[in-house]
C-alpha cells in the first residue's frame, strides 16, 4: 500500500496488510496492527486533529473529549440597557437602526433598547422610558399635566401631515378632484355617500387625537355658531363604523386585497399620516390608496426627541446625532413643518377633552323623547356669537336642524312642545309620535319630520310654562318604552321655571310624584338643558339628580347648540 492509501473504514475488525518481502519481528507486527486499529477507530468516529511530535516515533497526541454540558462556560447575561427608548411605531424602525450604529466593535449587547408603542399607551405605562419620541409634541404637555415631565431636546426629528385616505375606487366620494376636507367627510357621512368612516382611538393615537381636534376646528369655522359646529362633529362621531381602529391594521387588510371596490366597503375612509401613506404606496399593493391632507384643517404629526431627568446624557446625545435627516426622509418623513398647518393649543385639556368625549361615546340603541319649551319667553331677542340680533326661538330652529342629524339609524324618538297659550290648553302637544327614526310617519321619514317640525317651531306670546307636568308625563310615557340594552332618556329644554299655568305645582310635590314608587329598573333619566340666564337651574338639577340624569346650563343663549351637544353626549356616555 502506498503512503497515500488508507484502509477502508468499512472493513470489519480484521484488516489485511500487504506484507513486505521481509516480515518484521512478531512483536513489531503486533504493534503496527494495534496502531492501525487506533487510526481506523479515530477515522470512523470522526477523530479530530492530532499532531506529530517528531520523526523519532513520538506517539500521536490523543484528541480531547468535549467537556460535559453541565461544565461548559455560558456567555454572561446581557446587562440592563443603559438607555430605554419608546417611539411611535412608524418612526421606531429608523431609531432602531440608528441605535444599532452605537454598538462598540465586538459588543454582544446593545446599550440602547427601542420599543415601538403608541403615545397614549406609553404614557399610561408604569415604567417610563429615558427617551420618548411620540408622534406629537402635544403628548409632552399631556404628560406634564399628569406629573410626568419630559424635556424636548431641540426641534422635532420629523413631521408628517395627516391625510384622509381610502381605496382608490371610492376617491370620487371623499376626494373629488383629489381634494379632501374634514367638513366634506362629515357631510358625506351624514348624507350616507360614504360606505364607512373609521377613526383611530384619540386617547391612544396621535392620528385620532389630531383628527378629532381638526374636525372640531373645521366644523366650528364653517358655521356661524360654534355650537352647531360641535353638533356636526358629534354627528360624525355618532355615525362612525369604528372609532378605535388601528390604521396599521387597516393598511394590512388592504394589502391583502386584490379588488379595490370590495376594499372600499370593507375598509372605507380613515385618516393616516403621509408617511404611512407613502410606505404603503411604495410596497406596490394591488389596491392603491387615494387621498390628500384636508384643505380645511391641515395638521401635522411631529416627532419630538424628549428626555426624562436622569437619562445618561452622553448616550442621549449620541443617539440623537445618529438619527439622520437622510434616514428620516428615506422612510417617508418630512424634515420641516407644513406651511399653514393648524397650531395646536398649549392647554392639553383642549385636545384631551374632545378626545375623551369621543372615546367615551357608547353606540347603543337610543330611545329619546325631546320636550321643548314653547312658552312666550322663547321669543325674547338676544345677540348670537356672530353679533346678529336674533330670538331664542330662531337659534333653537338653527340648532335643532343640526341636532336632528345627531341621532343614529338605530334611534327611536318622539318630540313634544310644551306651553299653554290659553288657560284650558293641554300642558304639551305631540309634534312627532315616538317610533324608529327611519320609519315613515305622515308620509315622511321620522328624521325628516323631526327636522321639519323644529324648522316650524314658533312659540306663542304670553304662553305659560307647564314644565313639571310635562316632565312627569314624559317620564311616564318613556317608562312604557324601556328595553334592555337601550339608552332610554327624556331630554327637556327650557328657558324658565314652572309657572303661569293651571298645572303649576310645588317643588316638593313634583319630586315626590317623580320618584314615588319607582324601582331602579323603571328609572328614566332626565337630561335637562337650562337655556339662558332665567332658566331655573336648581330645579333642573334636582329633577336630573332624582332620576340619575344630568343638568346642563347654557346660560348664554348663544350656547344653546353646545348645550344640546352636551345633552346628546350625556345620553350616550351613561354607564
Amino acid at each position: 500500500m502506498s503512503e497515500n492509501e488508507w484502509p477502508d473504514p468499512r472493513l470489519p475488525d480484521r484488516i489485511e496488510w500487504s506484507q513486505p518481502h521481509h516480515d518484521p519481528p512478531p512483536g513489531r507486527a503486533r504493534a503496527l496492527l494495534a496502531a492501525a486499529v487506533v487510526v481506523l477507530v479515530l477515522l470512523a468516529a470522526g477523530g479530530i486533529a492530532w499532531r506529530l511530535m517528531s520523526n523519532r516515533g513520538t506517539p500521536v497526541a490523543q484528541p480531547s473529549a468535549p467537556p460535559p454540558a453541565s461544565t461548559r462556560e455560558t456567555p454572561p447575561p446581557c446587562p440592563e440597557p443603559k438607555l430605554r427608548v419608546a417611539a411611535a411605531p412608524e418612526i421606531a424602525p429608523v431609531i432602531q437602526r440608528a441605535a444599532g450604529t452605537l454598538s462598540q466593535p465586538g459588543q454582544r449587547c446593545s446599550e440602547v433598547t427601542v420599543e415601538a408603542v403608541e403615545p397614549g399607551t406609553a404614557l399610561a405605562a408604569e415604567s417610563q422610558p429615558d427617551v420618548w419620541v411620540p408622534s406629537s409634541s402635544a403628548w409632552l404637555a399631556v404628560a406634564k399635566s399628569r406629573g410626568r415631565a419630559y424635556t424636548a431636546a431641540g426641534a422635532p426629528l420629523a413631521w408628517s401631515p395627516l391625510m384622509i385616505v381610502g381605496p382608490e375606487a371610492m376617491s370620487g366620494l371623499f376626494a373629488p378632484n383629489g381634494a379632501t376636507s374634514w367638513t366634506g367627510l362629515v357631510q358625506g357621512t351624514i348624507q350616507k355617500r360614504l360606505p364607512a368612516v373609521r377613526m383611530p382611538d384619540p386617547t391612544l393615537t396621535t392620528t385620532g387625537l389630531l383628527a378629532v381636534y381638526a374636525i372640531h376646528q373645521a366644523t366650528a369655522k364653517a358655521n356661524p355658531d360654534a355650537g352647531i359646529g360641535q353638533l356636526q362633529a358629534l354627528t360624525l362621531r355618532s355615525r362612525l363604523e369604528n372609532a378605535a381602529v388601528d390604521p396599521t391594521g387597516l393598511l394590512g387588510q388592504m394589502a391583502g386585497q386584490t379588488d379595490s371596490t370590495a376594499a372600499a366597503y370593507e375598509v372605507g375612509v380613515f385618516p393616516i399620516t403621509e408617511q404611512q401613506f407613502l410606505e404603503y404606496e411604495k410596497a406596490g399593493h394591488d389596491v392603491r390608496l387615494a387621498g390628500a391632507p384636508p384643505a380645511d384643517g391641515q395638521v401635522d404629526a411631529d416627532y419630538p426627541y424628549a428626555t426624562r431627568k436622569g437619562a445618561p446624557a452622553d448616550l442621549v446625545k449620541r443617539l440623537r446625532a445618529a438619527i439622520t435627516a437622510e434616514a428620516l426622509t428615506a422612510a417617508g418623513f418630512r424634515t420641516g413643518a407644513t406651511k399653514g398647518a393648524l397650531k395646536l393649543p398649549a392647554d392639553p385639556g383642549a385636545l384631551i377633552g374632545p378626545a375623551r368625549q369621543w372615546a367615551g361615546y357608547k353606540a347603543v340603541a337610543f330611545q329619546v323623547l325631546l320636550m321643548i319649551d314653547a312658552s312666550g319667553s322663547m321669543n325674547e331677542k338676544i345677540t348670537d356669537r356672530s353679533g346678529r340680533t336674533v330670538t331664542k326661538a330662531s337659534l333653537l330652529r338653527e340648532s335643532g336642524a343640526s341636532a336632528a342629524q345627531l341621532f343614529g339609524d338605530d334611534t327611536s324618538l318622539g318630540m313634544w312642545f310644551f306651553g299653554t297659550p290659553r288657560p284650558d290648553s293641554p300642558a304639551h302637544t305631540e309634534e312627532v309620535a315616538f317610533g324608529p327614526i327611519l320609519a315613515s310617519t305622515d308620509g315622511k321619514l321620522r328624521r325628516d319630520q323631526l327636522a321639519a317640525k323644529i324648522g316650524g317651531y314658533r312659540p306663542v306670546v304670553n304662553a305659560g310654562t307647564p314644565l313639571y307636568q310635562t316632565v312627569l308625563d314624559g317620564v311616564a310615557e318613556m317608562r312604557g318604552h324601556l328595553k334592555p340594552k337601550a339608552a332610554t332618556v327624556v331630554v327637556v329644554l327650557t328657558d324658565g321655571s314652572d309657572g303661569g299655568t293651571k298645572y303649576r305645582m310645588s317643588d316638593a310635590d313634583f319630586l315626590k310624584r317623580l320618584t314615588g314608587g319607582v324601582t331602579p329598573a323603571k328609572q328614566v333619566p332626565v337630561i335637562a338643558v337650562g337655556y339662558g340666564p332665567d332658566a331655573n337651574m336648581p330645579a333642573l338639577q334636582r329633577m336630573a339628580k332624582a332620576t340619575g340624569g344630568q343638568a346642563i346650563a347654557a346660560k348664554n343663549p348663544a350656547d344653546l347648540a353646545a348645550g344640546i351637544a352636551q345633552a346628546f353626549l350625556a345620553a350616550h356616555t351613561r354607564p
